[in-house]
């Protein structure tokens, strides 16, 4: 009899623990988080998976999405591009989530990309990249190339920069990013002879890569760094930079040593922004341009109230391993916060989590005012939002010298610019 009412209790109680299982999981919906948190890229992904959370929070303490409270599922991609792959499946097909908010290096996107069609998942992609791609399944809120590369172009020529010499990490981004760029500079007029980092051709003698490449970690920059400053020796030369991570630390301080600097050869980067900076000796950077979509600087109210808001989150914030002091905000951390608050308002326009639904309310055209400005959503998944290029500061903040409103994010660049 005993045995008999302890096995009912047991079963009663089993049945209860399920019960409150199921009441959480109505209550709350799954949201994936996948960045780098070790490796070279954690010194630029770090921040973006701070950021998702403090906006999760945010989103959070006003009552969530759809009345469902967003449950953060944080994975490490670890640097690891096969990894990134793993742990999207792990995200999709395990945890169950209903979107995802990640990846920088476009090799990263590319590794999950079969992930998220095979199973009709959503990524959003923050993250400045190459273009030549639409999928269904991402929501592009990153700059392309006509919202980052080719405004710095246009700035530097109008500067009066005669001589481009290309610099990036060896993997897609920087590679396709140079094509359209060299393509870019030919239709301005630029002769090949003034388009610096080498070039390599086919057997018929079409240019396949220009630029040059170093691996991702590389810290030996002396050669490279000699062959710029005697590039740059004619005094109207810069350097269009596609560096990604902590690589910047090695190319800018052998830079720097060599004695160049903003006024004899400038140097616009693509993937430093005020947070890559914090590593960086920007007192010996004052002067170089960094080209976004968003600057901590931005003086207006809803970036004063963005960022005062984050800082205030750090200090409160339990969630270990989060760094609080020194913190800043930059144009990838915005385009992650701005990537949430439009999923969400494409969820509750279509009054579903599901993701044919939320994507055709995507395509439908949604606006939010972000601390950049207004961003609207496209049919073709990118984002129409304002772009500034901004001259770096002894403190590692930008001045912003030039701003460019509403620009429409173009994917397909390749081809489309002739030679004149």
């Amino acid at each position: 009899m005993i045995t008999k009412l302890t096995k009912l209790l047991g079963v009663g109680a089993l049945a209860l623990g399920a019960s409150f299982g199921t009441a959480r999981a109505a209550d709350t919906v799954k949201v994936g988080v996948l960045h780098s948190l070790s490796g070279t890229m954690a010194i630029s992904e770090t921040s973006l998976r701070d950021v998702l959370l403090f906006t999760f929070d945010e989103i959070n303490a006003k009552g969530g999405v759809l009345g469902k409270k967003i449950e953060p599922v944080v994975v490490d991609g670890a640097s690891n591009w096969p990894l990134f792959a793993e742990k999207a499946k792990q995200l999709l097909e395990q945890d169950k989530v209903a979107v995802t908010f990640g990846c920088w290096t476009s090799v990263s996107r590319k590794s999950v990309l079969p992930v998220y069609e095979k199973n009709n998942g959503l990524l959003f992609y923050p993250v400045q990249y190459e273009g030549e791609e639409e999928s269904k399944n991402v929501a592009y809120t990153a700059e392309a190339v006509n919202q980052q590369a080719t405004p710095a172009v246009d700035y530097y020529l109008a500067e009066g920069k005669k001589k481009f010499y290309l610099l990036g990490s060896d993997y897609v981004y920087p590679q396709t990013t140079n094509l359209v760029l060299l393509e870019y500079l030919l239709s301005k007029g630029v002769p090949l002879a003034n388009i610096g980092g080498g070039f390599k051709k086919d057997e018929s003698g079409k240019i396949i890569s220009a630029g040059k490449y170093t691996p991702f970690g590389h810290t030996d920059y002396q050669q490279i760094v000699s062959e710029i400053k005697q590039f740059a020796a004619s005094g109207d030369a810069c350097v269009i930079s596609t560096l990604n991570g902590d690589t910047n630390v090695p190319f800018f301080k052998e830079y720097a040593a060599a004695g160049l600097t903003a006024e004899t050869c400038p140097v616009v980067s693509f993937s430093i922004s005020e947070d890559e900076f914090r590593g960086l000796p920007a007192k010996q950077l004052v002067g170089q341009l960094g080209c976004w979509t968003y600057f901590q600087s931005i003086n207006t109210p809803a970036n004063k109230k963005f960022v005062a808001d984050f800082q205030a989150w750090l200090k409160t914030t339990k969630t270990p391993g989060i760094v609080k002091e020194g913190r800043v905000t930059c144009s990838p951390m915005v385009l992650s916060y701005v990537g949430v608050y439009l999923w969400k308002a494409a969820v509750e326009k279509a009054g579903s989590f599901d993701v044919d639904k939320v994507r055709a309310a995507w395509q439908s055209g949604l606006s939010f005012d972000g601390p950049g400005g207004k961003v609207t959503t496209q049919k073709n998944m990118h984002l129409t939002k304002n772009v500034f290029i901004g001259e770096t500061k002894a403190d590692g903040q930008f001045k912003i010298v030039k701003s460019f409103d509403n620009v429409y994010g173009e994917p397909w660049l390749k081809g489309k610019f002739k030679a004149k």
